[in-house]
């Protein structure tokens, strides 16, 4: 308990932020939770909250923009499906960073972390990357703090609830099954390459 009782502190927001956009780590809705949770509770310091999600979120994704920065066009197929690659050349190649919009502005399903790989990978300007990013995330996050703020109790009663525990551990047992697949895969896929080009 004491590991999780680290989450809901201030660090919380940027550390899961960090994690969450990350090319490992799944977290589905993990970031947005804790952050309506922590601005529910404590309504004087609301704000603070998002800053920190943000933060940690564009730590995490500039971790994944230089893997595809490294990675490059030719290597960018190791990471995304054939599916969804071509869309995304499309996308980042008329928009730019600007195609990080939107996405960065969605929460999960939405899949940002191969469109973060792209930009990387097409050399998306990394100033501009980084803004756009930001902005968009301080908005998404700011949007759920400010509804905590906003309705707190009602909040808290369900994020408290012994029904909404149990969805909360469904949660983490997805989290680290996505985990573990994800690390398998990047390792699989890092592995690979590293065969290929020998």
């Amino acid at each position: 308990m004491r590991f999780f009782a680290f989450f809901l502190t201030w660090w919380g927001p940027f550390v899961v932020g960090a994690l969450d956009a990350s090319l490992v780590f799944f977290m589905p809705f993990g970031v947005d939770a804790l952050v309506i949770y922590l601005a529910a509770r404590d309504s004087s310091l609301f704000w603070i909250y998002p800053i920190l999600a943000a933060a940690g979120s564009v730590l995490g994704a500039a971790t994944t923009f230089w893997i595809g920065r490294k990675a490059g066009e030719v290597g960018l197929h190791r990471f995304v499906s054939r599916r969804h690659l071509d869309q995304l050349r499309c996308r980042v190649r008329d928009k730019g960073a600007m195609a990080l919009a939107l996405p960065a502005l969605m929460p999960p399903p939405f899949p940002l972390t191969p469109l973060v790989l792209t930009c990387g990978a097409l050399k998306v300007d990394a100033r501009r990357f980084f803004t756009t990013f930001a902005a968009m995330r301080l908005l998404r996050f700011s949007i759920g703090a400010v509804l905590a703020r906003a309705y707190g109790r009602g909040i808290l009663r369900v994020l408290e609830s012994d029904n909404f525990r149990m969805v909360v551990i469904a949660f983490i047992g997805v989290a680290v099954l996505g985990t573990i697949v994800s690390a398998f895969l990047f390792w699989w896929n890092t592995h690979t390459r590293s065969l290929s080009a020998a």
